[in-house]
């Protein structure tokens, strides 16, 4: 192809951005994934697994996995929901407070430095963009 798709472009990017994450936070014994989830999960009152993995559009069995890694690694606990007995509440542990606070260093370093070489008025444009596509793959009206 002579010209990049935007399916290309954010696909690319993506994983260039992922690859920079997964190296600063191989330094820390972790990964995307596992930084990801710990920033979705609240420090304090616990998180439902199911908001976990529509925050972060993963499947249910891909968040399984995570989530058992997490716990092996000793990052979260799982408790029964006291409002809801079939649900289960997900909790982070110290351990797993320092790393989340570790991956929210590093995504605001990154929009810090992304923030200091691209105009607010681009970003804009970029996030307006970036919507209009979700919007349309949401509402399925490209297939």
């Amino acid at each position: 192809m002579k010209e990049k798709t935007i399916d290309y472009v954010f696909r690319s990017t993506w994983q260039v951005i992922s690859r920079m994450y997964n190296e600063e936070a191989s330094k820390f014994d972790s990964s995307t994934a596992i930084g990801f989830a710990l920033l979705s999960i609240d420090k304090e009152e616990g998180t439902p697994s199911s908001f976990i993995s529509n925050r972060m559009g993963m499947e249910p069995t891909s968040l399984t996995r995570t989530l058992k890694t997490l716990e092996e690694k000793g990052l979260i606990i799982r408790k029964k929901n006291p409002d809801d007995g079939r649900g289960v509440l997900i909790y982070l542990t110290d351990l797993g407070k320092e790393l989340r606070g570790k991956s929210k260093e590093t995504v605001l370093k990154f929009n810090e430095s992304v923030k200091k070489n691209i105009s607010e008025e681009k970003l804009n444009h970029f996030m307006e963009v970036a919507e209009v596509i979700n919007e349309l793959i949401t509402e399925k009206k490209i297939f």
